[in-house]
């Protein structure tokens, strides 16, 4: 059958704003198809998917398996045969091996054929982005489609960020409208720069411009959806909603010589911390059901960072997938172990309680030898964490249950964390959160149910955790801030040497004292090699710790000014 003709002046795409897996061709072939369905019933002419879609995004070195690149390309060729039965046409990233290389590319499928291809002109190698490495970039500058008689020109996502003049070629060859495949993955505020940055492509095209993002988690990344469209005007033409996958269709119209939005979805995008909790949210989702987990564990302490991950797993996974355990010491105080059941009590999961007085102290006794004549002090206090890390892994290893780690951002920017301790766990929900921001976090959570949520509604996390002062019970009225600066002064320095990228002197200038901001600089460095080796975990700012940040674990660098 010949494919259906769209009127020359309406056209109508449906965006589809999905999840796919990394590697799972199959998979993600049939919900390319599902999506093709869903979107003939809605009467689609076209159907976008996102970048590298049958693939999964971002593949990284698994393109370079040529069995890999195979399987992607056929796949495809499957999908190409299913539109000859005169339904919707399809664009659909594919990572194509030619002549030219190794490709980021779309294919665009109508009549039961492949009927053109385009490849990624500007690769990133930034950040989180290694696209260089697996990638040659596409050998010309792409021209637009004609599909059904429309000229469609198709940027591939950082072909609309970088320098390259892309969309401003595309017009000048001719094309009537710009639809962009992405993978855009979240950090705090991104929704906000993709529609700016849409709006300049806008703006120096003259043509409006569909941007189709892709959704869920693959390992640090989010990928947060929020797909929209921008008319020619510069106005909002529509939005997708954000966290929720969606295939949603749009109608288009030729009003004189361009196009224009008729039709779309409006939705509200989160703001704060309703978007940071769901991105943690969403990631940890998807990394215990993509890597096929039926249940995870974590160590419950009283404390409010154990608090928002059990908070978050109980949200993600549903209650009856949760484990928490209180593993009390003669230092845990009366108040925590009152905290915790009341927390896993609220959360409605399991929580037991394993007492590690009778380990640790065998621990003591075999090395009683060795540390003969040695005050006790910090390796004392690591023997807890450590013992506590031992009896979750035995756990996860007994019932395949994966381990929640817990460790925030500040205390992960400073050391502030056992290696082999309480840094064992196969994923950190808020790995890239700082300090203040956890609480932040657990107050919104106790006064709303996030979209999407498993979780029961009211005070999930205990007023008492939020308010007490943070300990590590490791000895005698111990807390946080024996040891490092205020959590404000702390995670405001921290923000500036990280994110920020700045010199002491400006740090300084900001109202911190210049000791203090020397020792946390000191810190930070130091702690390279702990985090090297910490479970991944959500990307929830502009520079997260392993995939942005790559500092050298040997480094005797120091800001002396």
């Amino acid at each position: 059958m010949s494919p259906k003709s769209a009127p020359s002046d309406i056209l109508r795409i449906a965006t589809a704003q999905l999840n796919p897996v990394v590697g799972d061709v199959a998979g993600n072939l049939a919900k390319a198809r599902e999506a093709r369905a869903d979107a003939a019933r809605h009467g689609a002419d076209l159907v976008l998917f996102t970048e590298l879609f049958i693939a999964g995004y971002p593949p990284e070195d698994l393109v370079l398996k040529p069995a890999f690149v195979e399987a992607c390309e056929t796949a495809v060729q499957a999908l190409a045969d299913d539109t000859k039965d005169g339904g919707p046409g399809v664009i659909i990233g594919v990572p194509l091996k030619r002549k030219s290389g190794l490709h980021n590319a779309i294919m665009v499928l109508d009549g039961g054929k492949v009927i053109a291809e385009r490849y990624k002109l500007d690769l990133p190698n930034y950040g989180e982005f290694d696209e260089k490495r697996v990638f040659q970039p596409g050998p010309d500058m792409p021209g637009p489609v004609n599909f059904r008689g429309i000229r469609i020109g198709i940027p591939i996502c950082e072909d609309i960020w970088g320098e390259l003049d892309v969309c401003e070629t595309l017009a000048e060859s001719g094309a009537e409208i710009l639809l962009v495949p992405n993978g855009s993955p979240y950090y705090r505020g991104k929704v906000e720069v993709r529609h700016q940055v849409v709006i300049r492509q806008v703006i120096e095209s003259g043509l409006p411009m569909l941007y189709a993002n892709q959704l869920g988690g693959q390992d640090e990344l989010v990928f947060d959806g929020a797909s929209f469209a921008i008319q020619a005007d510069k106005s909002l033409a529509f939005q997708m909603s954000q966290f929720e996958e969606a295939v949603s269709v749009s109608a288009w119209k030729r009003e004189g010589e361009g196009w224009r939005c008729d039709d779309g979805p409006m939705s509200r995008i989160p703001e704060k911390e309703e978007a940071d909790y769901r991105a943690c949210m969403l990631g940890l989702r998807d990394y215990v059901n993509k890597n096929g987990f039926k249940n995870v564990v974590l160590g419950l302490s009283g404390g409010i960072d154990s608090a928002i991950c059990a908070a978050l797993a109980v949200d993600a996974l549903g209650e009856e997938r949760v484990r928490c355990i209180m593993m009390p010491y003669r230092y845990t105080s009366k108040d925590s172990l009152k905290d915790a059941e009341d927390c896993a009590r609220a959360l409605g999961c399991r929580y037991d309680i394993v007492p590690i007085s009778e380990p640790v102290e065998g621990f003591s006794s075999a090395l009683g030898q060795l540390f003969e004549g040695t005050a006790e002090g910090v390796t004392e206090e690591n023997l807890q964490s450590r013992t506590r890390g031992t009896i979750l892994m035995a756990v996860s290893n007994k019932f395949g249950s994966m381990v929640v780690t817990t460790g925030n951002k500040s205390e992960m920017s400073v050391g502030y964390a056992t290696l082999y301790g309480d840094m064992n766990g196969g994923f950190n929900p808020i790995k890239d959160v700082y300090k203040m921001q956890v609480y932040a976090l657990s107050s919104w959570r106790n006064t709303i149910v996030p979209p999407g949520a498993l979780g029961p509604s009211g005070e999930v996390i205990p007023q008492n955790i939020i308010d007490k002062a943070p300990s590590a019970e490791l000895r005698p009225d111990q807390t946080d801030q024996d040891s490092l600066p205020p959590y404000p002064v702390l995670d405001d320095i921290l923000e500036c040497l990280v994110e920020g990228e700045m010199s002491v002197d400006a740090i300084v200038a900001r109202g911190h004292e210049r000791e203090t901001v020397h020792r946390v600089e000191h810190l930070l460095y130091i702690a390279e090699y702990k985090r090297r080796q910490a479970a991944p975990g959500v990307k929830i700012t502009k520079k997260n710790f392993g995939r942005d940040r790559r500092y050298p674990i040997t480094n005797r660098f120091r800001d002396r000014s």
